[in-house]
């Protein structure tokens, strides 16, 4: 998948005025709060994933 995917949300402020960032791969701008910030996917877990056999939190 070579498309950029991009944040919703900025991680500091939560407004949704983000834009790319000139730096590179991955970055972003939030205008609202003026900060920048990169996201970058690390891949999956080796773990995989596992499922509750209880079917949930005891209250």
């Amino acid at each position: 998948m070579s498309e950029r995917a991009a944040p919703f949300y900025c991680p500091y402020c939560g407004d949704e005025d983000l834009f790319p960032h000139e730096t590179g791969h991955g970055a972003w701008e939030c205008r609202a709060c003026n900060r920048a910030f990169q996201l970058k996917y690390l891949g999956l877990l080796s773990r995989g994933v596992q499922s509750n056999a209880a079917g949930g939190d005891e209250i």
